[in-house]
């Protein structure tokens, strides 16, 4: 393919319209490669910019009044870069339709370029079946190992579907046949849907699974006959796909990162070639799938011990935040109850007399007990929270390495005490692992049937089957699994906590200033309740004659 034509992103003020670009970013490519210099610029559109756009891209209005520039400027410019070439984005419907064509028509600039086809539609595709039906463009780069561009900014995830285009879906779609622009387009424009289900109860099952399984094959009838005219049209075309001989299909893709590619003399060499963490499998001998398996296992480790490491540090940096200012909390918190039951007080005497009236202090008072339980248990928990020391994340990595051999849902699914006892060691592993319980994790890693038994529950075999068919199965649910960490690890990285923690690492004594700065406005609070709780006592005291000293 030697076509010409325009990688865009854009990053904004959200998601709600009136929609502003903040950041305009395109790559000319040609063919599959970039073709010479990227543009990128900031515009300054006097917009508001919401704190959680503002935290996932890090443009601030102050940060566009400095750098921006006025977007008819920008894109005139931006016209020039890309002439009548086709646009193609990871997102094409929000970045065209959504952002950029409502925002030519508001500054009445005629519409930029053409449209050529969805990036992300066309990944889908072609790395069917994704687990979960994912295709998330960070996940893909964390999972294929691609570099880090700058994540959330337009520029950086132009160059990170650049190097997925040129990396991954290449030899991907020239295996298919794809070597034209028309093609290509017309590959990602055909109705599809993921054969792997990707919501209600058969989430993540395979749709061909329906040729044995009469309930799922049932529900696919009950989907293609549904009063709405999408999920129909969709259940006709999963059962028209049951219709087709499985020889005939179109190879799937089948993920698999760097330590898997071992097993990889019976992939496509066409396929192979150009791949860094992506490879077809036709028909994969049992050997290749153990290979598969143990590749997915320590992805799955090493994602795990980072997940670890960096929730410890997050939460060693909140428990700081916590200790410094609980006393400040918990004084508000106590006017707050104290403010709240001295409304409901007034408003049972009014409505219903003294005796009414009691039963508002009776609920303040558990209320005051409950919340009193709460912040001794807070800080309990926060007390224990401490960051791991070098040592104890090396022994993490060890530990994970044990631990995810004992991942295997699916060989328990029709033994019903043995699947319990799974769900719960499981269970007791993500507590260990959420409480940085070092001990735990160790007692299951280097004795997983000792802790069963010592539980009282029914015993497992970890042995991986020889069978290839539930090889194949295993594989495929370490990819979600996989897929699961590297979600949950980031949305850890995109939180405001996270932030706060890598923050405090750059700057010593920040969380001393912060928690200064936030227990002042709390006393402000703190004093703002206690007038209002003074003005309600001597409401009730004018009411009856006497004021609820009690309630202090």
């Amino acid at each position: 393919m030697k076509r010409a034509w325009l990688l865009i992103d854009t990053e904004t003020t959200g998601l709600s319209a009136p929609i502003f670009a903040v950041e305009v970013a395109a790559q000319r490519m040609r063919g599959w490669q970039p073709d010479g210099q990227s543009f990128r610029k900031l515009l300054n559109q006097n917009a508001d910019i919401p704190a959680e756009a503002s935290r996932v891209h890090g443009y601030t209005s102050e940060i566009l009044e400095r750098d921006g520039e006025p977007a008819h400027q920008v894109y005139r410019e931006f016209a020039e870069y890309a002439a009548s070439l086709p646009l193609v984005s990871f997102n094409l419907e929000y970045d065209l339709d959504e952002v950029l064509k409502p925002e030519w028509k508001r500054l009445g600039i005629s519409p930029i370029g053409s449209r050529g086809f969805c990036a992300m539609r066309l990944a889908q595709r072609l790395l069917d079946p994704v687990p979960a039906g994912n295709c998330k463009l960070q996940t893909l780069r964390q999972y294929c190992r691609l570099p880090e561009r700058g994540a959330h900014t337009a520029l950086g995830d132009v160059q990170t579907v650049a190097d997925l285009f040129a990396q991954v879906l290449r030899p991907m779609a020239e295996h298919r046949g794809l070597d034209t622009w028309e093609k290509l387009v017309a590959y990602a424009e055909e109705e599809w849907y993921p054969s792997r289900i990707a919501f209600g109860k058969h989430k993540g099952r395979l749709v061909q699974e329906a040729r044995k399984d009469a309930e799922l094959r049932r529900w696919l009838d009950w989907l293609a006959g549904s009063a709405n005219a999408r999920n129909a049209r969709m259940g006709r075309w999963y059962l028209r796909q049951l219709e087709v001989a499985p020889e005939t299909q179109a190879d799937g893709a089948v993920f698999a990162s760097p330590e898997m590619e071992s097993g990889s003399q019976r992939a496509a060499p066409s396929v192979a070639a150009g791949l860094a963490a992506l490879v077809i499998y036709v028909n994969p001998e049992l050997e290749e799938l153990r290979q598969l398996v143990a590749g997915a296992r320590a992805r799955l480790a090493e994602l795990e011990v980072s997940y670890a490491k960096e929730r410890s540090r997050v939460d060693a940096t909140q428990a700081v935040l916590f200790r410094l200012l609980c006393e400040h909390y918990q004084k508000r918190d106590r006017l707050r109850l104290i403010v709240d039951y001295r409304k409901k007080y007034l408003d049972s005497l009014v409505r219903g007399g003294e005796e009414e009236a009691k039963q508002a202090e009776t609920h303040y008072q558990h209320a005051r007990a409950q919340s009193d339980k709460d912040y001794e248990e807070t800080a309990a928990t926060v007390a224990e929270k401490k960051q791991l020391t070098a040592e104890e994340e090396a022994e993490l990595t060890r530990l994970w390495k044990k631990l995810v051999k004992l991942y295997h849902p699916d060989r328990f699914a029709h033994e019903p005490d043995k699947l319990e006892t799974y769900h719960k060691l499981t269970a007791a592993i993500n507590r260990a692992k959420d409480a940085g319980d070092i001990q735990t994790l160790r007692e299951i890693a280097e004795d997983p049937h000792g802790f069963i038994l010592r539980q009282g529950w029914a015993s497992l075999d970890f042995s991986d089957a020889a069978e290839l068919a539930q090889l194949r199965r295993l594989h495929e649910t370490l990819q979600l699994e996989i897929i699961a960490v590297l979600e949950s690890l980031n949305r850890l990285r995109e939180s405001p906590e996270y932030e706060l923690w890598q923050l405090s690492e750059r700057k010593p004594g920040v969380l001393e200033e912060l928690a200064a700065e936030r227990a002042k406005l709390l006393e402000k609070e703190s004093a703002e309740l206690k007038q209002r709780a003074s003005h309600l006592a001597n409401e009730i005291a004018e009411l009856t004659g006497q004021a609820p000293n009690r309630i202090t």
